[in-house]
């Protein structure tokens, strides 16, 4: 991928803007949160997800639809069992940057800053 393309996809005018809001929405859900962290080492089953979650199985079927239709969450299906599997690392990695700045919130992480950016000019 070249740099012109990667600059566009992140530009305030980007098509993906809505769609970026949409997976925030999905992600604004402590349970939901919490299954992401779960799933991040692999696939596991909704009775195995709802304990982790400490919530029902019926409330975690009914997240992972919804993060299944947001495609956050992919499905394998043995036998009578589906195992639940996050699609690709993205999500795991909004979640884990997400926690890492609740950290730095809370004053409990070493501040490591930002590198300075050259400001815009007119016309960029």
């Amino acid at each position: 991928m070249n740099a012109d393309m990667k600059t566009s996809v992140l530009a305030p005018d980007s098509q993906y803007v809505e769609l970026a809001v949409e997976v925030f929405a999905m992600l604004a859900d402590a349970t939901r949160v919490r299954m992401i962290l779960a799933l991040r080492d692999g696939e596991l089953p909704v009775n195995a997800l709802a304990e982790i979650a400490e919530k029902s199985p019926a409330s975690v079927s009914q997240h992972l639809a919804k993060m299944r239709l947001a495609r956050l969450v992919a499905t394998r299906q043995e036998g009578t069992k589906v195992f639940y599997r996050l699609q690709n690392a993205h999500v795991w990695q909004l979640v884990a940057d997400a926690i890492h700045q609740a950290e730095h919130s809370l004053g409990t992480a070493p501040n490591h800053g930002m590198a300075p950016h050259a400001p815009r000019e007119a016309g960029e």
